[in-house]
């Protein structure tokens, strides 16, 4: 499988377990929804999306958000892995992300850590939004930190 954005197709296993065929196969849309990374590279080239990423992780380390240290990367991930449910106020969750849809994230560990609970935080974006997360072990426990629209 051939991606735009250098992703290691090979190794994502939702897509082995999706057939899925890769972004350039599906001309940008590996999921059934048009990836905006794909998307970015057709219109303007590698060199101009390497100026988005490199934009975007300024934006995201100038949240200042207590705890996360400064990011340097953002990987391509697919919504299935990364749409946590968040708890809200009134007692229901709340899947904010498209599980077909490709966003930008990290996992990150906390800089606060009380020696007996491992907390991460996990980075989503895309072109519109900024999620910052903090939960444990896989993912367990999620408490939404920020949405923030671009």
């Amino acid at each position: 499988m051939i991606s735009y954005c250098d992703a290691d197709c090979n190794n994502c296993g939702y897509g082995k377990n999706t057939g899925c065929k890769g972004c350039v196969s599906s001309k940008g849309c590996p999921f059934g929804k048009q990836c905006f990374i794909a998307k970015y590279i057709q219109n303007g080239g590698t060199e101009l999306y390497n100026q988005f990423l490199r934009t975007l992780v300024a934006e995201i380390n100038s949240l200042n958000v207590a705890g996360l240290p400064k990011i340097k990367e953002l990987v391509p991930l697919n919504g299935a892995f990364v749409n946590l449910e968040y708890p809200m106020p009134n007692g229901k969750t709340v899947k904010f992300l498209d599980d077909k849809a490709i966003y930008l994230g990290t996992q990150i560990e906390c800089e606060f850590s009380d020696g007996e609970a491992d907390r991460c935080f996990g980075i989503v974006a895309d072109m519109n939004m900024i999620i910052v997360a903090e939960y444990g072990v896989n993912g367990s426990n999620p408490q939404l930190i920020l949405y923030k629209s671009r």
